[in-house]
């Protein structure tokens, strides 16, 4: 007999106590396109469709409601932000002491090769957790640029005739993100290296030509409990409209814009609470879930569901523990 695990990492229906492996089948289950009924009924009166949890009152859902939907980005501070060439606060503070920062990286793409397919990063913006640019710049690709996507990136060739190259580009955000410490040695526990936010940041970091440990890494198009299932991710769009309340990418692109709503994602997500035991052996080696001596399995079968979610743990790094 094999033993189903629930982790306290995975959103819990706050009616019946349904557990999901994400947030995006919790919602499927309270909104639809075929919700539980009761829970649906409940949920259209005292759940906020931002965050999924449920309140005590239709009134309380409205006082929710104004501090959990967050406002967009004004288009005029957009309008300013392109026509940065340059803006560099990026600073390396090797004797600080508190934990790891976070940044959001975010880049727009122009089209090279012979048919304008070949992504090459033409603009780079970081921010920090409280959404201020710290670094934004253009990029001038190495070989010649064959589509602009002007209607998307707004980019026109003067914008990339005097920009930095990638390798300048490169070398500087990697200093940064390390903190001034050797890539190797980021690995260690006690490192001050910066944690990168980004959506499909493989592919950001790869048109940059950089390498960045993938434990300091958190992918909004990635992160279990925003994709739609195991091998299909969100857009960034669907996810700032879905879960943030708020629509992007409605026009040109800005590199800030996303950068603000991938900070946003993970700081929502980070600030889930989740009570979780680590040192309790059953549950946490992949080979023993389901492989247990005789008289252990006994013992898990007579445990209440609240017992066993309490021994279990993810099969991921849930971002709430960056806060420990």
């Amino acid at each position: 007999m094999k033993i189903s695990y629930h982790s306290a990492h995975e959103p819990m229906c706050g009616i019946c106590g349904k557990h999901c492996r994400s947030f995006e089948s919790l919602r499927e289950h309270l909104i639809g396109p075929l919700p539980k009924v009761e829970c649906a009924r409940i949920f259209s009166n005292r759940g906020c469709n931002l965050c999924l949890i449920i309140v005590d009152s239709p009134y309380a859902l409205r006082a929710h409601r104004a501090n959990c939907q967050f406002s967009k980005i004004s288009s005029g501070l957009l309008s300013r932000m392109s026509n940065l060439s340059v803006q560099d606060n990026l600073k390396i503070d090797i004797g600080r002491t508190k934990g790891p920062q976070v940044v959001a990286l975010g880049c727009k793409m122009v089209g090279g090769g012979s048919d304008g397919t070949l992504d090459l990063c033409a603009r780079v913006c970081l921010v920090d957790e409280n959404e201020n640019t710290i670094f934004h710049t253009y990029v001038k690709p190495l070989i010649p640029v064959t589509n602009y996507r002007y209607e998307i990136t707004g980019i026109r060739p003067e914008y990339l005739r005097d920009a930095m190259t990638p390798k300048q580009v490169q070398r500087k955000i990697q200093d940064f993100l390390s903190n001034g410490e050797p890539i190797w040695k980021i690995r260690s526990k006690g490192s001050k290296a910066r944690i990168l936010v980004g959506h499909g940041l493989d592919h950001d970091l790869d048109c940059l030509g950089m390498e960045y440990p993938a434990h300091m890494l958190r992918d909004t198009a990635k992160y279990p409990a925003l994709v739609k299932t195991s091998k299909l991710s969100n857009s960034l769009k669907y996810l700032t409209q879905a879960y943030l309340g708020y629509d992007i990418q409605t026009g040109i692109q800005d590199p800030y814009e996303d950068c603000v709503a991938t900070m946003r994602l993970y700081m929502r997500m980070r600030s889930q609470v989740h009570h979780q035991v680590e040192d309790y052996v059953m549950a946490i080696d992949a080979p023993n879930r389901n492989s247990f001596a005789t008289w252990r399995q006994s013992e898990l079968e007579r445990m209440s569901p609240d017992q066993l979610l309490e021994i279990s743990r993810s099969d991921y790094y849930c971002w709430c523990l960056d806060m420990k």
